[in-house]
């Protein structure tokens, strides 16, 4: 059975008993995805992440792809994330993630490292034989690219948002609801990396409004975002403080986690943007990329104004 929700790889499910009790997943990894995916990476962090109870096994994998165990449940959809008996689950579960090897010294977050290259990829490899390399229409321009994630590098590594092993890439398909056990698991973990910890939450809230038709009119109220974030500072903090007893979560611990995560929501919305130019270029998936990167920046320069004028509480 072949998966089509995926717009990165191509996934099939292998079996023979008809409720797929035995099955199987093989993920192809998509054409010329190693410019956006670093594969070594990815198998260490599936790895680890299958260590602590995170990920399903690992069987084999081979030069262009992995096979591993297929969990069972539903993958999620906007609506889902949006019911708080579900946002819970993924909110305990983001914090179990974040809270692995969340002692001892942390790498760098790989966020910067990421976006520098992307951009330089969408200059060299979308007009690599034109002296002035121009983009698409709608699109902005080099110049103003760099510009902005200058911008970004300087407001958003002082916001003091902690460095966790992240997912960042949590779209509602990548979560895998059990209901028979009451727990979600998260899937694929080509962008697992450590990471700015409101990144991975504000990646999260943009997947609010989905993938193939997007509605930014779903991005999650301030309201709903407190109780998220209330419950995952809750987990975050049993997890890594070793006494349950006292994890209570003050307002202005939730206040400041808020703004920290709408500002992070900027560079996912940037980021993705310039992912879809390279895999409007390169992808054989039937996707149209290029309106998905022009919509993510037409959102991040809408939000702009609004995230920045939020205030950390003093």
């Amino acid at each position: 059975q072949l998966f089509t929700d995926g717009i990165t790889n191509k996934l099939v499910a292998c079996y023979t008993d008809e409720g797929m009790a035995d099955a199987v997943l093989v993920r192809v990894y998509g054409r010329k995805t190693e410019l956006l995916v670093d594969r070594e990476t990815e198998l260490r962090n599936f790895q680890v992440l299958r260590a602590h109870g995170c990920a399903p096994d690992l069987y084999c994998a081979f030069q262009n792809g992995l096979c591993y165990q297929f969990l069972p449940g539903i993958a999620l959809g906007p609506d889902h994330v949006r019911d708080p008996h579900i946002f819970r689950l993924v909110a305990r579960e983001m914090a179990r993630v974040h809270a692995i090897h969340a002692n001892g010294s942390l790498p760098r977050p790989i966020l910067w490292q990421k976006l520098h290259k992307y951009l330089t990829l969408v200059k060299t490899e979308l007009s690599p034989k034109v002296s002035k390399p121009s983009l698409p229409q709608d699109v902005p321009s080099l110049e103003a690219l760099e510009q902005e994630l200058a911008w970004m590098k300087e407001t958003l590594s002082q916001l003091g948002s902690p460095v966790v092993l992240c997912h960042n890439d949590l779209l509602c398909k990548n979560i895998i609801y059990d209901r028979t056990r009451e727990h979600v698991r998260f899937i694929d973990y080509e962008y697992t990396g450590y990471n700015y910890q409101a990144f991975d939450i504000g990646n999260h809230f943009n997947e609010f409004a989905g993938v193939k038709e997007v509605d930014y009119g779903l991005y999650p109220s301030k309201e709903t975002q407190l109780q998220w974030l209330s419950s995952y500072l809750q987990a975050y903090k049993e997890l890594t403080q070793g006494h349950p007893g006292d994890t209570r979560v003050s307002e202005e611990e939730l206040e400041t986690l808020y703004v920290q995560v709408n500002k992070f929501s900027l560079a996912s919305h940037f980021l993705w943007a310039c992912w879809g130019l390279i895999q409007d270029k390169y992808s054989t998936i039937d996707f149209n990329f290029l309106r998905y990167a022009k919509l993510r920046f037409k959102q991040y320069f809408k939000m702009k104004p609004v995230v920045t004028a939020l205030q950390l509480p003093k």
